[in-house]
């Protein structure tokens, strides 16, 4: 009997044995870091042979950039799905907060991974990154243009500045979570609209 095309090891497709290849390869680098992923422990923890990571992936540089891939395309597309809603100004930007915790709630791992310091800077690896990047920059700056439009204000230069602070703003939200797992998703969206709120509001009356 032919064998089947695309097929994998053990007659697993070849693309489910790549996503369970990444399920097990994103743990691992979000854990330990790029430098501390041994590509021999993927394969054990997979089930699968050594070299047969490197054929699906090609280096341990090439299975970290499709993880990175995986990971950006995770929280894209939920900061996408939100920007796509009806909600604008403050309450879009903590609905996509919200959204990012809900995402990663039960992969804290996929954050770590993305912020991974020790990761390579390869051609390979920086096309990844650039990509989701700028994706996620883009859908920011649309945000923050409602944002400021909502209050009369236009410049180029304000929206950008507000940009950087929002992004800022996130990472550095995101970085306190995942540091601090007996934080709910929902512990972190009552704190996060408790926060605007009180920094509003505080704005509002210094402006009175």
């Amino acid at each position: 009997m032919a064998a089947r095309p695309n097929a994998g090891t053990k007659g697993v497709p070849r693309a489910e044995r790549e996503r369970q290849i990444l399920a097990v390869a994103s743990v691992a680098f979000g854990t330990h870091g790029f430098v501390g992923t041994n590509v021999a422990d993927v394969a054990r923890a997979a089930g699968i042979s050594k070299p047969l990571v490197y054929a699906y992936f090609g280096s341990k540089e090439g299975l970290y950039a499709a993880c990175l891939d995986r990971a950006g395309e995770l929280l894209g597309d939920e900061i996408e799905r939100v920007a796509r809603g009806d909600v604008v100004g403050l309450e879009r930007g903590v609905r996509t907060l919200e959204g990012m915790f809900g995402v990663l709630e039960e992969q804290r791992h996929v954050w770590r991974l993305l912020h991974d310091r020790s990761a390579p800077s390869t051609a390979e690896v920086a096309t990844v990154v650039a990509a989701h990047t700028d994706r996620i920059h883009a859908l920011a700056h649309e945000g923050v243009s409602e944002l400021l439009a909502l209050a009369g204000v236009r410049d180029a230069l304000d929206v950008s500045a507000m940009t950087a602070t929002w992004l800022g703003i996130v990472d550095s939200l995101m970085d306190w979570w995942v540091a601090h797992p007996e934080q709910s998703a929902a512990d972190m969206v009552e704190r996060v609209t408790r926060l605007v709120a009180a920094l509003f509001t505080d704005a509002a009356r210094a402006t009175r």
